[in-house]
């Protein structure tokens, strides 16, 4: 196994966005993502954060998963907000993910003195749940993720 995780680049993000397609169809958690989507959400990530909070997988010379993300100023320090991570259905459950979560925590410590991590992952689904909990995330039970539809919104402020 020669596995190797190394910063993102932009080139990269096409394969990316193939493989994010890959694993939310795998998953089937309700989201209809198509490449042209994936690309542009991960290109997102990738022109608004400092390139080295952007990490690639890379097992046997190929890309197999990603962690991007960006650094948001709070009142406790810098926190790590959103973002995406990601390992192909074939390659999970080997310790890339991990490996990725530690490689951007790490920078994120010392370079942009980062204090806290806060991810929004589906609530019903075992993985990426379990995951999160086993590398000692917790479920911040003091908040809720909330949302609209736009139009829905407009039309009751009327």
């Amino acid at each position: 196994m020669k596995e190797k995780i190394r910063q993102i680049k932009k080139s990269d993000l096409k394969n990316l966005a193939k493989i994010y397609l890959e694993v939310y169809e795998a998953f089937n958690v309700g989201e209809r993502w198509n490449e042209k989507a994936a690309y542009k959400l991960l290109e997102y990530w990738f022109n608004q954060y400092p390139a080295d909070l952007g990490c690639v997988a890379e097992y046997n010379n190929k890309i197999v998963g990603a962690f991007i993300t960006g650094v948001k100023p709070w009142w406790d320090g810098n926190h790590l907000q959103g973002g995406e991570i990601f390992v192909h259905p074939d390659f999970q459950h080997k310790g890339i993910g991990t490996k990725l979560v530690k490689k951007i925590f790490k920078i994120a410590k010392d370079r942009y003195k980062v204090v806290y991590c806060g991810f929004i992952t589906f609530k019903n689904f075992k993985h990426p749940l379990n995951w999160y909990k086993k590398m000692g995330f917790k479920e911040n039970k003091d908040l809720t993720v909330i949302g609209c539809n736009i139009d829905s919104v407009l039309k009751k402020l009327k």
